[in-house]
């Protein structure tokens, strides 16, 4: 199991915790700076230790009202490589107060022609850390020896050539906790109390929960969904 002896004290405070993802879709009524702060707020006095947060005017707020680790990223678009694609977003996050700044570290080709260890140099010189999104074992390996901080299966299932399952990839947390010499995060589709502990089981350093939390929208249809008469 990964545990690695010179893990920095950000990453420490998040060891065996739970991090949840305060953000919403565009055109989601919860798609509100102060919405979305209230939701942090709220995340911290039920336990969370830390916060993920989209969008620099969101990471600034957050920052500011929320004295935890705050994983921030910049989405911008919503095909290819759309997580903190570039240098340029990657900064944005980084002073706007994130710790931790989350970028997409697949194998995907990124708008800008830039390089994930490009990100990696840029934030690491900007004071932060970086989490890299992967969705394949081998962009994990990749990524670490590129210098991220932390890697997280972020984007395992919404990659081509990773797998569509409707829980969250469990086997590929145990197969980076195994390999790479970074802490591990489970982040995607864990919807459960019960999930969140097996990805710590399975090696993970910490769990993401966004969804089964923070989204509203999501959660009533599912409901909806599934009652005959809607």
């Amino acid at each position: 199991m990964n545990d690695p002896a010179s893990s920095s004290p950000v990453a420490d405070l998040l060891k065996g915790r739970l991090i949840v993802s305060c953000q919403a879709p565009p055109g989601d009524p919860m798609r509100d700076t102060y919405t979305l702060v209230r939701l942090a707020r709220a995340a911290a006095a039920g336990g969370a230790a830390g916060i993920r947060a989209n969008e620099p005017e969101v990471v600034a707020a957050v920052s500011a009202a929320v004295d935890l680790p705050l994983i921030g990223l910049w989405k911008d678009g919503d095909t290819g490589v759309y997580i903190t694609p570039t240098v340029r977003h990657a900064l944005a996050v980084a002073e706007a107060g994130a710790h931790i700044v989350a970028a997409d570290a697949t194998a995907r080709p990124r708008p800008d022609g830039g390089t994930f260890a490009d990100i990696v140099a840029a934030v690491h010189a900007a004071g932060a850390l970086v989490m890299a999104d992967v969705a394949t074992l081998d962009e994990g390996v990749a990524a670490a020896a590129a210098g991220a901080d932390l890697v997280s299966t972020t984007l395992s299932g919404y990659v081509p050539g990773s797998p569509r399952q409707d829980g969250p990839d469990l086997e590929l947390v145990a197969a980076l906790s195994a390999t790479v010499a970074v802490p591990v995060v489970a982040e995607g589709r864990i919807s459960t109390p019960e999930e969140a502990a097996l990805a710590l089981a399975r090696g993970a350093h910490s769990v993401v929960v966004g969804t089964a939390i923070t989204a509203p929208t999501a959660l009533t249809s599912r409901f909806a969904a599934a009652l005959p008469c809607t």
